[in-house]
């Protein structure tokens, strides 16, 4: 006999909320750990903030519930330490009676999720915690989310799918969550503000400000106003006293962009606000705490900027806990179709055009630019060339001249095509201009088109302009032509030298 086994349901245990309960006093801890197990959630316990840290280390905890006055670590203390550490899990706070005021700043200050007054009440604990669960969810599936479209190459304003970019996306990423400092580095026009704004956007920070400041345009004498604030009179024209960029990053972000153009003797002031966390305005007589996460930028080579004593060693070793480096576009060209079809939407929006895609001759002169202005020079170029388009396609014609290759270098010595009718003759080709008689084959006025073009260019690249094509195409055309043994009136067909 063949006895059947029908394949048993396994069923998925439910998911178990964890919620760890941190309190030095044995009664309060005991009793609200019963009220929440009441509830239905696990719970942990930890008698200060250093117990519950190495709790948090080894469990996967979706609440806190905290005490503030405690023994080795209190509750305030515990909070700045998950802020550092960008720990994002939703912390109620616990307060006696009389110190609620304390208790709403330290929300308000550490990004707490609410507060709790003692002896917490069931029907009031309830629906926080459940409240809380809500929003540890909704917080990992936003991390969830901007994961997967990172994968797909698109971070906050960042679009890039190459191998160069993932490298970048993933370096944001690991960065982001934390307070450590960072420092990116890559050509002008690559996109470091881009990469500072990312960090920020995808910090616990976000919802405070992002000050950007370039220290390459502020004159030496205005700069450590700027930064550290004044008081009024500390100068000749101080009428009022005026906070400065840290105060204004407060809780927020401070991106440093050309840190190496920073005044040398401006960069051990900046190393000591740094070190302090505190600030001293300009004229002022106390210490200004701050709480202000610091992102520097340089298009220059950290290690250059240093031996031309450009960047201090140690400014530069306090910053450099995270190193990011954006990649040229040249490097990059593979992300050319996908910048520009983020381009063209938001250019379009911008400025009320309806352009939909790019014509390919216009894509391959894109791919053999070598775009020394990076992503910068790309938007402009495509900006201009939707303005100009207005809808539809972006073709060869919309492109700026400059970007399409300067015209002939001598404006008093055009190209010019005279038509005139006679026996058909192979067409005359002189030094200003191409004769055609009626009757002659397309292929011959081709190669004495070609020919007079070349004779007034000083590039390939330049000649492609002119005539209206890409450079990859004048090159077919130059080699299908030489393959051949082809003439030019009279005169073997010649490629010049492109430019670098």
């Amino acid at each position: 006999m063949i006895q059947l086994e029908y394949p048993r349901m396994v069923q998925t245990p439910p998911t178990v909320t964890r919620v760890l309960i941190v309190d030095d006093d044995p009664q309060e801890r005991n009793s609200l750990s019963t009220k929440v197990s009441a509830l239905g959630y696990a719970v942990e316990i930890a008698e200060h903030g250093e117990e519950a840290l190495e709790k948090l280390g080894s469990s996967m905890i979706d609440v806190i519930i905290t005490d503030l006055m405690m023994p080795r670590m209190d509750g305030t203390q515990l909070l700045q330490e998950l802020l550092t550490r960008g720990d994002l899990t939703p912390v109620i706070v616990l307060t006696s009676l009389g110190s609620v005021d304390k208790a709403v700043s330290i929300v308000k200050d550490f990004r707490a999720f609410w507060y709790l007054e003692k002896p917490a009440q069931l029907t009031v604990l309830a629906p926080l915690l459940e409240r809380a669960v809500r929003q540890k969810s909704l917080v990992q599936e936003t991390e969830r989310l901007r994961r997967q479209l990172g994968y797909q190459g698109v971070l906050e304003d960042l679009v890039g799918t190459s191998a160069r970019m993932r490298v970048v996306f993933s370096a944001i990423q690991q960065a982001a969550p934390s307070s450590a400092s960072v420092v990116i580095t890559g050509e002008s026009g690559t996109g470091k503000e881009l990469v500072a704004s990312a960090i920020h956007k995808l910090s616990p920070r976000a919802a405070n400000a992002f000050v950007a400041i370039n220290c390459a345009a502020l004159p030496e004498t205005l700069i450590e106003s700027e930064l550290f604030g004044h008081e009024k009179g500390a100068f000749t024209g101080a009428q009022e006293r005026r906070a400065g960029c840290f105060e204004h990053a407060s809780q927020g972000t401070l991106f440093l962009d050309e840190i190496a153009e920073m005044p040398i003797t401006m960069q051990p002031k900046l190393l000591r606000v740094l070190e302090q966390s505190a600030v001293r305005r300009l004229g002022g007589q106390r210490e200004i705490p701050i709480d202000v996460r610091v992102v520097a930028a340089t298009n220059r080579p950290l290690a250059e900027a240093i031996e031309k004593k450009l960047l201090r060693e140690d400014v530069y070793y306090r910053l450099n806990v995270f190193h990011i480096e954006l990649p040229p576009l040249r490097e990059r060209k593979d992300d050319i179709l996908a910048l520009s079809a983020a381009f063209i939407r938001n250019i379009n929006k911008k400025n009320d055009c309806h352009v939909t895609d790019i014509h390919p001759e216009v894509l391959g002169q894109f791919m053999d630019y070598s775009w020394p202005g990076n992503v910068r020079e790309l938007r402009n170029v495509l900006e201009r060339a939707i303005i100009v388009a207005r809808e539809g396609t972006v073709l060869p014609g919309h492109l700026a001249p400059v970007f399409r290759v300067a015209p002939l270098p001598s404006p008093q010595r055009p190209v010019a095509v005279s038509v005139a009718v006679s026996a058909p003759v192979p067409p005359v080709s002189t030094n200003d201009s191409v004769t055609l008689e009626a009757g002659q084959k397309l292929e011959e006025v081709e190669k004495a088109y070609i020919q007079l073009t070349l004779k007034h260019s000083r590039t390939n690249k330049e000649a492609a302009g002119i005539l209206g094509i890409s450079l990859r195409t004048l090159h077919k055309r130059l080699s299908e032509l030489k393959a051949a043994g082809s003439q030019l009136n009279g005169t073997p067909v010649s490629i010049l030298e492109d430019e670098d």
